[in-house]
């Protein structure tokens, strides 16, 4: 891989944590709440054991997702690299069936619970695949699979982006805004993902 090539790569790992650490650290303060939105916080807090996991399973994913895709990181810690993923793993395992169970609640009708929980399922299956190639010793597969699956974690991040450009600058409401979202938070990022995908097993091929 070229120099150029591999400075944008680590510009890209580079922002993904950037932007995921604060939203991470967030989930840990969740009382200081997404918005002032009272049948958003009613319909979350009925559920609170799932709430708890996925708030909690998230914001580790969001906190330590990032890291796994540093290749210097990765050269260098391996050992710490294979434990990380594992506790990145659990962490999917446990947001994603908490966000699984909270999508049958979300606010914003069918339309929202539909992309939220088709999400969560997407996240927890390409969590299991991720972890299917590894243990099959498929790194090459599993790498794939954990760049979907991180696409999946970071949706938290432009849900809250989206959320932002729809009501700040287009003057949705929440209600207006949250059932699009449901489906902008995740759809972007995988379709985004796919397409980069190619490219970069190209260029692996290439430096090999």
């Amino acid at each position: 891989m070229s120099n150029a090539a591999s400075r944008l790569g680590s510009g890209l790992v580079f922002l993904l944590i950037a932007l995921s650490i604060p939203i991470g650290l967030y989930a840990f303060g969740f009382q200081a709440r997404l918005s002032g939105n009272p049948e958003f916080h009613a319909r979350f807090d009925s559920m609170p054991v799932y709430a708890f996991m996925h708030v909690v399973g998230s914001g580790v994913a969001l906190l330590i997702g990032g890291f796994q895709f540093s290749s210097q990181l990765r050269r260098r810690y391996l050992g710490a690299h294979r434990w990380v993923g594992r506790a990145y793993l659990l962490a999917v395992l446990m947001g994603g069936i908490g966000g699984f169970a909270l999508a049958g609640v979300a606010t914003g009708g069918l339309v929202a619970r539909c992309g939220f929980g088709l999400l969560a399922i997407l996240w927890l299956y390409s969590g299991w695949q991720a972890y299917a190639a590894v243990r099959a010793r498929d790194l090459v597969n599993h790498r794939l699979w954990m760049a979907r699956n991180f696409a999946l974690t970071f949706a938290a991040v432009t849900l809250r982006i989206y959320l932002g450009l729809l009501g700040g600058a287009l003057g949705y409401s929440f209600d207006e805004a949250y059932p699009l979202v449901a489906w902008l938070a995740w759809v972007p990022n995988l379709v985004l993902v796919e397409w980069l995908l190619p490219v970069w097993d190209r260029r692996r091929r290439t430096a090999s």
